[in-house]
């Protein structure tokens, strides 16, 4: 038995079609000017943090 053919679908409108893939793929973040991106320093030994915690959970 032959498997059936998937329906081909045609683009027509290409200009609308490219619009919805952006938007589709669009993410938009807002940060809080006032939060430090990085570390302040712990006084310990050792390797110190590069990020804060909160960049890290951003």
């Amino acid at each position: 038995m032959t498997r059936p053919k998937p329906p081909a679908y045609k683009t027509m409108n290409w200009l609308a079609y490219n619009e919805a893939l952006k938007r589709r793929g669009s993410l938009t973040i807002w940060f809080d000017p006032a939060m430090t991106w990085e570390a302040a320093p712990t006084g310990k030994r050792g390797r110190q943090q590069d990020y804060s915690d909160a960049a890290i959970q951003t």
